[in-house]
């Protein structure tokens, strides 16, 4: 009788487990696609060659987002070009070079600090140092000095993550074949974990494309064509600090809607291809 009291209480608790767990992830997936389709059906509308290819005027009343196109493709550039020889030469070091454990220790909890700091913080640091300091003063790359420092801990971390993936054995091996430290790194370990790079790009990329906080600090939201040199030394808006101006400054729900929509299309291509690059590298390295 108590044995089968037990098995009745389990199966109530088993059951009820079951159908929380199910029902929370039924609300998560619901509340997912109830926003990709939401911003989707408002903004997909509103996209148009005339806003993707214009520069906006108030002249005549016109309103174009290829000026943000462009600060959001140049901050990016910019960005990556430092971040990723920063990042990766650091998860080298640690990894390859490093002897003091502790020392490796302490700069990896003070990386994993900084990826949980707020945005916002980053945007306040950025503008003291960069625009005032160094006399930038609100600039696109005042913007991409800020986001370097806001990336260099995930292209670090997963750096230094797919570094550690390596077999020991092929290091063991090309030493015994006389190469050298350096070369050793570059012809065997690097290839070995080009994974770990190409993703720590994509989702850097993927964040700079959803920063807005620390950008309407340091870069502003001009809305000017430039080239790229010139560009950096301006002030400039990228997509999203462009949907904040529209939708809150100017009331332009529709426009806001159809930059969220670009932003939501790019967002699910860079998390597809981060997919796709980790499986195509992860085949590659098994066979």
């Amino acid at each position: 009788m108590k044995k089968s009291k037990l098995s009745l209480r389990r199966r109530l608790y088993v059951g009820t487990m079951r159908t929380l767990m199910g029902l929370a992830a039924f609300l998560t997936c619901a509340l997912v696609l109830f926003l990709i389709v939401y911003v989707l059906v408002r903004g997909l509308p509103n996209i148009t060659w005339e806003l993707l290819s214009t520069a906006p005027s108030y002249l005549t009343d016109r309103i174009g987002i290829l000026p943000d196109i462009l600060s959001t493709v140049y901050i990016v550039i910019a960005t990556l070009c430092i971040v990723l020889p920063l990042g990766v030469g650091a998860a080298i070091y640690l990894t390859e070079y490093a002897q003091n454990k502790k020392l490796v220790a302490v700069i990896e909890y003070a990386a994993e600090t900084l990826s949980g700091i707020p945005s916002i913080i980053y945007g306040l640091v950025g503008m003291l140092i960069f625009c005032q300091f160094f006399s930038m003063k609100t600039s696109l790359l005042a913007g991409a000095l800020t986001l370097v420092i806001m990336n260099l801990p995930t292209v670090m971390r997963t750096t230094e993550e797919s570094l550690k993936t390596v077999p020991q054995s092929y290091r063991e091996g090309a030493f015994g074949l006389g190469a050298g430290k350096w070369r050793v790194i570059r012809t065997v370990v690097l290839p070995g974990c080009v994974d770990g790079v190409i993703t720590g790009c994509i989702l850097s990329v993927g964040r700079i494309l959803g920063e807005s906080a620390a950008l309407l600090f340091t870069a502003g939201f001009a809305h000017t064509l430039y080239n790229f040199f010139d560009g950096l030394g301006s002030a400039g808006a990228t997509l999203t600090v462009a949907l904040y101006v529209y939708a809150k400054e100017e009331g332009e729900f529709d426009v806001a809607f159809a930059i969220a929509a670009i932003l939501m299309i790019l967002t699910v291509l860079i998390n597809l291809a981060a997919t796709l690059v980790g499986r195509y590298f992860k085949k590659r390295r098994n066979i």
